[in-house]
């Protein structure tokens, strides 16, 4: 047949042939397209009524728009009468070649099972059975994607499946006991065959085998197939568990559909995947971790230790949103401060293996500030560095330093967080030095230093108006004040939530502002499905009291 013409396909070359028929490769000559024909063998088309009924059930499968079944155009007949099928022509192979060279991975055995199952899941929605799945009906695209085929045709040639020769096909080892007793079948025939396959593909033998039929149909009425656990040790439990359930002998005790078959397969699949998870996170290197200690205040001025302790926070912060990077809380590394501990003893109490200690000088205009990077296992240096210049450039120092530190501790960076870590809310350093004060008189804590907190950082907004962490730390700072029991927490509710609103409308990535703004839901508004923060807006900020009830929660 090959270089004929028959309708508008022009036959290009033979694809395979089996007990069904013969599959040539073709093109659609109307619509410039290569498909696949599949000609019936005559003996499937001599009896009129059983080609009526073929060609109801082919218009049915054909109705099915599926990405894992097969797409049939187009049905018809030659002049003298021979049915051939038209349908999508694929690039890859027959799970039945698959399967040749021996059984699968366990991984690719569930993709493979799920595909199937969703694409019968389709069908039996609309309420045809294929009742002849098998590893020749199930295709394997190059890339990856599995493909039933024949549906409808299993309909026509019956259970017996005879061939010229008068031996039965290979389907006669799937089928299920019902289709075995020549009984009526429903969509659970097709989930025994799917579960034979799945035992197959994952023992690399059939679970009902002999040389001869009829001793395959007495094993699969009467016995039961060798447990999967005596052939690998390898397979998990709950896998066992699916075949074991779709092979049950009575279809009342099989899966009840394919939904939850289906249910089953995808359970297990992401168990599968959180622990592969797991050995790979296991199999990584540790990664690096930090405690960024309070820099020291060498100024001959004591209250420049704002200054001092705020670049200790910003690097703190810079750091924190790398995600190769762990690094200690604010309030755990300034527990040391002002301490005399021994480097391996601030490691091991905060469960770090690096320290960033320093020192800011802070005269008029100038600044000079040391920075340390130390291996706290042994106390030696990595990396050091003196930066003595202008307060104008304490934004570029403090770059430096957290760069300096990603090289040293070889912190993989990604696009995204280089620009994180570079990112400034202000660049005014009027308004930045009004709020570092801000944030030394918070983190003290008192009801007159809260105050105070709250000036200092309405000066660094007014100072610079887009100043999203200014305006997040108002609203901490009112949240503090509530819940500090400083005042009613109905009197300070609309700043909370206004100064809230307005931080994540200036920086929707701002950590500080998504903190407060996850807050003030919880605690203002009670709105539980609000408090959800994406991975990248977690940072949430160290609130100055520690104990409040559940008195004072719900008593507003």
């Amino acid at each position: 047949m090959i270089g004929q013409t028959i309708s508008h396909y022009k036959i290009l070359e033979k694809l395979g042939e089996g007990g069904m028929g013969v599959v040539y490769k073709a093109e659609d000559t109307k619509l410039k397209r290569t498909v696949a024909l599949k000609f019936l063998t005559p003996e499937l088309t001599h009896d009129l009524d059983a080609k009526k009924r073929f060609i109801n059930e082919a218009q049915a499968a054909s109705s099915l728009q599926h990405h894992n079944v097969c797409t049939i155009h187009d049905i018809d007949e030659t002049d003298e009468g021979q049915i051939y099928i038209c349908m999508d022509c694929y690039q890859g192979e027959t799970l039945k070649k698959k399967i040749e060279h021996g059984s699968l991975k366990i991984d690719d055995a569930i993709g493979i099972a799920l595909q199937v199952v969703q694409g019968l899941d389709k069908a039996h929605q609309n309420g045809i059975f294929h009742r002849d799945i098998k590893p020749a009906n199930i295709f394997i695209t190059n890339d990856g994607i599995v493909k039933i085929l024949d549906f409808g045709l299993a309909k026509l040639v019956g259970r017996t499946m005879v061939t010229k020769t008068g031996s039965m096909m290979g389907t006669v080892a799937y089928m299920s006991p019902e289709q075995a007793r020549g009984e009526s079948v429903d969509h659970r025939t097709d989930i025994w065959s799917l579960g034979v396959i799945l035992y197959e593909i994952i023992a690399g033998k059939l679970p009902f085998n002999s040389e001869y039929e009829q001793a395959i149909i007495y094993s699969i009425l009467n016995e039961e197939p060798q447990p999967l656990k005596n052939l690998k040790t390898d397979i998990p439990d709950e896998l066992i568990r699916i075949v074991v359930k779709s092979l049950q002998k009575d279809p009342e005790k099989r899966f009840l559909s394919t939904q939850e078959f289906l249910l089953d397969l995808n359970s297990l699949k992401k168990k599968r995947q959180v622990e592969v998870e797991k050995l790979q996170t296991e199999a990584n290197k540790i990664l690096p971790s930090i405690a960024v200690l309070p820099f020291v205040n060498m100024s001959a001025d004591p209250e420049n230790e704002y200054f001092s302790d705020g670049i200790s926070e910003e690097i703190i912060n810079a750091l924190s949103k790398l995600s190769d990077l762990l690094v200690a809380s604010r309030t755990s590394a300034f527990a040391f401060k002002g301490t005399k501990e021994d480097a391996r003893e601030i490691s091991r109490k905060l469960n770090v293996r690096h320290l960033l200690e320093g020192s800011v000088r802070k005269a008029g205009n100038r600044l000079r500030i040391t920075a340390q990077l130390i291996r706290a296992d042994d106390g030696f240096h990595i990396w050091s560095e003196c930066y003595d210049r202008e307060v104008a450039d304490v934004f570029a120092i403090q770059d430096d330093i957290a760069q300096s530190i990603v090289n040293n501790l070889k912190v993989r960076l990604l696009e995204k967080e280089i620009n994180k870590i570079k990112k400034r809310s202000t660049d005014n350093l009027d308004a930045y030095n009004a709020y570092l004060l801000g944030c030394y008189y918070l983190n003290k804590g008192t009801h007159n230093s809260l105050r105070m907190a709250i000036t200092k950082f309405e000066e660094a907004l007014s100072l610079s108006p887009d100043y999203a962490q200014a305006c997040a730390q108002i609203a901490n700072v009112y949240h503090v004040i509530a819940f500090a029991d400083y005042c009613n927490p109905q009197d300070v509710y609309l700043k909370v939530t206004t100064f809230a609103k307005r931080a994540v409308e200036l920086d929707p990535t701002s950590p500080e502002a998504n903190a407060i703004s996850a807050t003030t839901k919880e605690y203002f508004e009670w709105d539980w499905d609000g408090v959800t923060l994406l991975q990248d807006r977690k940072l949430m900020l160290t609130l100055c009291f520690t104990n409040y009830t559940k008195k004072q929660r719900y008593s507003m």
